[in-house]
């Protein structure tokens, strides 16, 4: 027992001691972002409004905070913390949802809907948002998208009468979640707003908050990825224009086998890098489309999909027409990448063509001073019997000055014998001194 009681007491003490531990700065914020998007409860008849308005990359992003500030001043209610990212109201007859992205934020309003006139109008005169905020969105909303949610007899109404709400352009539709259908035609109509038609046949609890707010998701980041469909088709024409400059530089470079031209040519290579360069900044918008795109397919697959005779599906439209947009988008991107690979290899092979030039220059410089200084060689050793000659001459002449003297002196000296004697050791001793300087100076030591 006594063991017991002390095995508690030290268990009791190191849960203690782990309770104690102080937390991480960013532990409530981190367990509280899976909490931080619940899905909205939408009850039908409901019409539900999203707006998804793009930021400007030259502003700070406050700007978002910005604009979910005024909107909430607007309506009355109150504004999101200095640091939020989301917001949630429910009150008063209506759901606002907020959230801030990294380049966009959403508005969502889910009131009351008509079950007799689906998507009427979604605002009337009296209920308009200020000035000032309308000033802030102005050419920033990307997305206004209507989404109306029918149940019971209204919605089988509205089934058997979609063309009373979508015309006659084609229509998109599917049944989603094993207990409802979704009607579209991803047109955008006179008042500027896409519009949905969810119809609640037999939707378990939550599960309409969740197609909601899926449908919305989709038609944000359909319209995100083809963002950069603009950006691919400016490019285009771009890089055409490159790619025949980079062929005439690399057909001169061909042609020219006297490699006069190199330096202009790696001019040229040199400005066109610095074009493609530029081209770069379009790279990351492909990047984040190629994301947006993968969240709309992950979102198309959470619907589960079954498909209504005679009618495209979601997923088959979006294969059908934002598919080839993001392959142009893809393709442009790989296109701008292998153009900035063959300017590379190109400038790498004029740089190699201009080093071999260089090299050459060299040699040819290095055999004409090699042979100059054997030239300079020959005629030194040439110059040198001549020297010996010289030398040998001037110091028989002092000698014969020095005999000479002696004669006028009065020494009998034999002048004529001594100089015949002495021609053949003097030139031996030239030649040996100019030798040895020659030695010494081969050797380093002159």
């Amino acid at each position: 027992m006594a063991q017991a009681a002390e095995g508690e007491r030290q268990h009791a003490l190191a849960v203690a001691c782990l309770a104690e531990a102080s937390d991480h700065p960013a532990r409530h914020d981190l367990a509280n972002e899976v909490h931080a998007r619940p899905f909205l409860r939408i009850a039908a008849p409901a019409r539900v409004t999203h707006l998804a308005v793009l930021g400007d990359p030259a502003a700070p992003p406050a700007q978002h905070l910005q604009l979910a500030t005024e909107f909430c001043e607007a309506l009355g209610i109150a504004p999101p913390a200095p640091a939020a990212r989301h917001l949630a109201y429910n009150g008063d007859g209506f759901t606002l949802k907020w959230e801030r992205h990294t380049e966009f934020s959403t508005f969502t309003v889910v009131g009351s809907g008509q079950a007799d006139e689906p998507f009427a109008d979604w605002i009337d005169e009296g209920h308009r948002l200020p000035a000032g905020w309308r000033t802030l969105v102005d050419r920033k909303r990307l997305v206004a998208l209507q989404i109306e949610v029918l149940k019971g007899e209204p919605a089988r109404n509205a089934r058997r009468e979609r063309s009373r709400w979508f015309g006659d352009s084609g229509q998109v539709g599917s049944r989603v979640l094993g207990g409802g259908e979704v009607w579209c035609n991803w047109q955008i109509g006179d008042d500027g707003f896409s519009r949905f038609l969810v119809l609640d046949l037999d939707f378990r609890e939550n599960q309409v908050g969740r197609l909601v707010q899926r449908l919305a998701e989709i038609e944000t980041y359909r319209l995100m990825a083809l963002l950069s469909l603009p950006v691919a088709r400016e490019m285009l024409g771009q890089l055409e224009n490159l790619e025949a400059r980079l062929g005439e530089v690399i057909r001169g470079m061909a042609a020219d086998h006297g490699s006069g031209g190199d330096a202009d040519r790696l001019l040229a290579l040199t400005e066109l890098a610095g074009q493609v360069e530029a081209l770069s900044a379009g790279v990351s918008r492909f990047s984040a489309s190629q994301a947006y795109d993968q969240l709309v397919l992950s979102r198309i697959q959470e619907l589960r999909e079954e498909r209504i005779e005679g009618v495209p599906t979601i997923g088959e439209f979006m294969e059908r027409r934002l598919s080839p947009a993001m392959d142009t988008c893809r393709s442009v991107q790989a296109r701008q990448a292998a153009l900035a690979e063959r300017l590379s290899r190109a400038i790498d092979l004029l740089r190699t063509r201009v080093d071999m030039v260089q090299e050459r220059q060299i040699t040819e410089l290095l055999s004409g001073m090699h042979s100059t200084a054997s030239t300079q060689l020959k005629l030194q050793h040439a110059v040198e019997g001549l020297s010996v000659v010289a030398i040998s001459y001037y110091a028989i002449s002092l000698l014969s000055h020095l005999l000479r003297g002696a004669e006028d002196l009065g020494l009998h000296v034999n002048t004529p014998l001594l100089e015949v004697t002495l021609v053949p050791a003097v030139l031996v001793m030239a030649f040996l001194m100019i030798r040895g300087v020659r030695k010494g100076i081969a050797s380093g030591r002159c």
